[in-house]
């Protein structure tokens, strides 16, 4: 089966939307825990609760990785950032058996259509948090908590976000989340 995550009901039909690859495509999973990552954006989450609107779409930030044995591994960028994130926010995750032009990606277990996909069925997640909480306890993924990075790993972290500070001046709702959440690593 293939899995895709998303927070709008009864899709019946999986339209292909333009990608960072150039092309209009819409993801997949063959491993169905991981696509609850994409159930929330943490950007699009803090811009709508301080009432920030976003004119286009909102820039996702994602922290997570594959660990050596191709494992998601869930990261906290900042403290409490996977129940900020994810409490509270539902969604559906759509399966489908059939994949037309399907495209494998450089992600593991990720695949791609560039041609619209039939929803086969769909499983109602009502709270993301939970339900990445009990994929971690059943070993389907590892959540590294906040206060678990290493230094090396915080390090990584502060260079990461300066990189992201420097191209977010031009989109204020991705720079306004990044003052909010890392202004520790920020300098003016």
């Amino acid at each position: 089966m293939f899995y895709h995550a998303s927070n709008t009901a009864d899709i019946k039909t999986l339209i292909p939307f333009s990608s960072g690859h150039g092309t209009p495509l819409v993801y997949f999973s063959t491993k169905k825990e991981n696509t609850l990552v994409y159930l929330s954006n943490p950007v699009e989450k803090y811009c709508k609760e301080i009432g920030l609107e976003s004119s286009d779409r909102y820039y996702r930030f994602m922290s997570y990785r594959f660990t050596e044995d191709n494992i998601l591994e869930v990261l906290e960028y900042w403290p409490n950032a996977l129940e900020g994130t994810y409490a509270g926010v539902s969604g559906y995750i759509y399966a489908t058996s059939q994949l037309p032009n399907a495209k494998p990606m450089d992600i593991p277990y990720v695949t791609a259509s560039e041609a619209p996909v039939t929803v086969e069925s769909a499983e109602y997640i009502p709270d993301t948090y939970l339900a990445l909480k009990q994929a971690e306890k059943e070993g389907k993924l590892r959540i590294v908590r906040y206060h678990e990075n290493s230094t090396d790993r915080l390090d990584k972290i502060k260079k990461l976000v300066c990189r992201e500070y420097e191209k977010a001046q031009t989109i204020p709702t991705y720079k306004a989340f990044l003052e909010a959440k890392f202004n520790r690593f920020i300098q003016p």
